[in-house]
């Protein structure tokens, strides 16, 4: 028999998708599941995206250029001005996901072996991104006795070799909801600016901000412009996840050339899904507000029930909708699967993601577990109740 890659043998399942069958089949036993385990909204898409595909006048479903159509990009630019940011259509590159921003993006600026330092735990597909791109993952710990603020900058410094061409940041973090501050994207900023690195940042929940904070772009920094790569995406801020639709974008025309290539090798973002995206972005402010007042009630109704529970800690999230809990077990992993295998109140169970996999550092997170807090309150309530009974009888 052929034999598979060594790429393909060291590429990591997603912590968060793996226990899909052991949810499944715990459903088809009847099993009612809350779903903590996937960051997909139940937030409604906004209907003038909806109707815009609807409403389409298309005779040939063509391709649209590689870059995404004109027309959007200026959308989006125009989106970036709103929101304080100054880029022009030409710095854009409407990509697949966010998640082909990300490999355009270490395709572009990095070879085989090239190292990339990432503040962990962090969204789990890049250590799948730089599997799949041959580039080495180099993390700094970050703490949820520190709400996983940013380590301090000689941390950083001390894992910087002639190797390390970038670091890349979630702002908010998945799975975090970690918010950086000004002060420190401008330490971010003054570090790659000294040792000639980029700075990569993954701001695909910018608009989930909580508690009066503001989210500040490395974008808006500064002296930044050939050192800074956004990578953006519709799926989160319209809860359109099914789109496909995100973006690239810099203001060094290098970096913008050389991902255009990336997109020409795979001809050109998905047609329908751009012209949702682009009436997307015509969403009124006041359904950004509804969602982000239901989402702090949320947040706050898991943190109060949460920390209700004996011997479990939880960092307590400003931005986006994820947090990290740790628990009194030894293995995650084995504790969620255990939860739909094995477990359940009233017939009902919950669906957790282990934590391990936002890790790459062997041996960390084992303890802990992201929840997306994409359900409503009701839901969340009866969920951390069913983990709490869990946790009285669970047996590592």
């Amino acid at each position: 028999m052929p034999k598979i890659s060594n790429k393909g043998q060291l590429m990591p399942q997603s912590p968060i998708r793996k226990l899909v069958p052991f949810a499944e089949k715990a459903a088809k036993a009847g099993k009612n599941i809350y779903y903590l385990n996937i960051g997909q909204p139940d937030i409604k898409t906004p209907k003038i995206a909806m109707q815009a595909v609807k409403d389409a006048d298309i005779d040939v479903l063509s391709y649209s250029r590689s870059e995404g159509s004109e027309q959007y990009r200026k959308k989006i630019a125009n989106y970036y001005e709103k929101n304080d940011i100054h880029v022009k259509h030409d710095d854009i590159i409407v990509t697949t996901g966010g998640s082909e921003a990300l490999l355009f993006a270490f395709g572009s600026i990095m070879d085989v072996d090239d190292e990339v330092i990432i503040p962990e735990p962090f969204y789990a597909n890049y250590n799948g991104f730089s599997t799949a791109s041959g580039v080495k993952v180099v993390p700094v710990i970050s703490k949820i006795e520190d709400n996983f603020a940013l380590p301090p900058i000689e941390a950083f410094e001390k894992l910087i070799t002639p190797k390390t061409k970038a670091i890349l940041i979630c702002n908010p973090g998945n799975p975090t909801g970690y918010l950086y501050s000004k002060e420190e994207i401008q330490k971010l900023a003054a570090i790659v600016k000294k040792h000639d690195l980029f700075l990569i940042a993954d701001e695909v929940y910018r608009e989930f901000a909580y508690d009066g904070a503001t989210h500040y772009s490395i974008l808006q920094v500064d002296g930044l412009e050939d050192h800074a790569i956004v990578i953006d995406s519709v799926s989160k801020r319209y809860s359109m996840c099914g789109a496909r639709i995100g973006c690239l974008v810099s203001k060094n025309k290098a970096v913008i050339a050389t991902a255009l290539k990336f997109a020409q090798a795979r001809l050109s973002p998905p047609t329908l899904a751009q012209i949702a995206s682009e009436a997307a972005l015509d969403t009124p402010q006041s359904y950004f507000d509804d969602v982000i007042e239901e989402y702090v009630e949320r947040r706050n109704v898991l943190i109060e029930e949460l920390n209700k529970i004996e011997g479990v800690q939880v960092a307590n999230p400003k931005g986006a909708f994820y947090c990290i809990v740790q628990l009194p077990v030894k293995n995650s992993d084995t504790f969620a699967q255990w939860l739909l295998e094995d477990f359940e109140v009233n017939g009902e169970t919950v669906m957790v993601a282990p934590a391990a996999g936002f890790y790459s550092t062997p041996g960390v997170g084992l303890n802990q577990i992201r929840i997306a807090y994409v359900l409503n309150t009701d839901s969340l309530k009866k969920a951390v109740h069913i983990l709490k009974e869990a946790l009285k009888i669970y047996k590592d």
